[in-house]
């Protein structure tokens, strides 16, 4: 095949596994999960939730935050600064 065509081909492994999984009922490939960790929905009542924890203590931390709403620190440090549009300011 690589005669055919060229360095784009795919390996013979590749070719083997797709027949097997072709074979064991698998024809449809578009809404099957993949693999890593699921992507976050940050939905209006969470962005609310928290914008109302910071206006009531502007000192409370990102762990706090996250206990408070049980979601993880990444998720807080996402929603403050992408959504909320909050940063640190200096005097």
């Amino acid at each position: 095949m690589k005669d055919v065509y060229g360095e784009q081909c795919l390996t013979r492994c590749t070719i083997f596994r797709w027949c097997q999984r072709y074979d064991a009922g698998r024809v449809n490939i578009k809404y099957l999960p993949r693999p890593g960790q699921a992507h976050v929905v940050t939905n209006s009542a969470t962005i609310s939730a928290m914008d109302e924890l910071v206006r009531q203590n502007r000192r409370i931390t990102t762990c706090e935050v996250a206990v408070a709403l049980s979601i993880s620190k990444g998720t807080v440090h996402h929603i403050i600064h992408r959504k909320l549009r909050y940063g640190k300011v200096c005097a």
